[in-house]
């Protein structure tokens, strides 16, 4: 690949990657959730690098649209896992009730609470 071509490709992918940042960390899944295992049964979610790493699965997290008079972004979630893809649209947000976020999906809401540094 041409130093163009990758200078064009990472070009392409920042503005995805420096949307997500905002909402980067490990949350748990559940108060008992243990925070130093990702993408695991009892274990955290993780979003890095503009990736949602959930159990047995990840997503790219691509097309961030800012939702309006909100401080929360829409993406379009491009998902792998257990030998299957699938595009899902996920909206996220911070929470004010605690150090976390919120993360819908279509007919679902989830509140996690961001892991310690000590956990």
């Amino acid at each position: 690949m041409s130093v163009f071509s990758r200078s064009l490709l990472l070009l392409l992918l920042l503005p995805t990657s420096l949307a997500a940042a905002g909402f980067e960390g490990r949350y748990k899944q559940a108060l008992t959730s243990d925070c130093s295992k990702v993408g695991e049964s009892g274990g955290a979610l993780e979003i890095r690098n503009g990736i949602f790493y959930g159990v047995h699965n990840q997503c790219r997290m691509t097309r961030p649209v800012q939702v309006v008079n909100m401080e929360a972004t829409l993406y379009t979630m491009q998902c792998s896992g257990d030998e299957d893809q699938w595009t899902e649209r996920a909206l996220l947000m911070k929470s004010y009730d605690v150090d976390g976020i919120i993360m819908v999906w279509d007919g679902y809401a989830f509140v996690y609470e961001k892991c310690s540094e000590i956990e």
